[in-house]
């Protein structure tokens, strides 16, 4: 079985999530006490928070890149980032190391592909909804239309993902904002729902949402363990 080399901690909330779809997947193909061999580098978020909103993606890319180096020396054979927004330096990443590097976007493209659909809603951080790293390669790459909700549906899902979901809150009411979000991009054509911030799967399940939901953090996850034991 392949070394992961794990970069997470941005949140633990979501990381201990990897790390418990990657074990029950080893468990479930392995049988017996089979479980993962893997690294993880957990970030401080409060830093990485801090970076993100201050627009210094130069210095965040900075640190995941040390990260990323750190886990090489350590033994990894392959590496993740257990996040969605900070594929954003996904590209600097995988030129700084000399290991593959499995992009969340691509194991999620290829089941939203595999079940037939086309145009897709994407939820996540507003860095995620708005900038080009993510929809980009979902339009560029793997040939999909991608909405994203309105203004003031961004601004909430945002808010509840930095200021609730990744302290481990759960509300009730943050759940009706995803629901009526997710009811929107449903009005508008959308075909399928990405959940594409690795924290919304702790709030939102299929049974909220009128489409077929693709959880970028389980997707990944089962992919992870998949690439470690091919």
């Amino acid at each position: 079985m392949k070394v992961i080399g794990l970069l997470g901690g941005m949140s633990w909330e979501s990381s201990a999530e990897y790390y418990r779809i990657i074990n029950e997947r080893v468990r479930a193909r392995l049988g017996g006490l089979h479980s993962a061999r893997c690294l993880m580098w957990s970030f401080d978020f409060a830093q990485i928070e801090a970076l993100q909103h201050a627009g210094d993606w130069a210095a965040a890319t900075e640190r995941m890149i040390e990260a990323a180096r750190r886990l090489e020396r350590g033994g990894a054979d392959f590496m993740a980032i257990c996040t969605n927004t900070m594929h954003r330096m996904a590209d600097e990443i995988q030129s700084a190391i000399d290991l593959p590097l499995l992009h969340i976007v691509d194991p999620t493209a290829q089941r939203i592909k595999a079940a037939g659909h086309r145009r897709v809603g994407l939820l996540g951080t507003a860095f995620t909804m708005e900038q080009a790293f993510y929809k980009g390669r979902l339009q560029q790459v793997h040939d999909l239309e991608v909405l994203v909700p309105g203004d003031e549906d961004r601004r909430a899902i945002h808010r509840i993902i930095y200021q609730e979901l990744v302290l481990g809150r759960v509300e009730p009411a943050s759940r009706q904002v995803f629901r009526a979000a997710m009811q929107d991009l449903t009005q508008r054509g959308a075909e399928a729902i990405i959940l594409g911030c690795t924290e919304i799967m702790l709030l939102v399940s299929d049974e909220d949402s009128p489409l077929p939901l693709f959880d970028t953090t389980t997707i990944h996850a089962e992919a992870i363990a998949d690439m470690a034991m091919a």
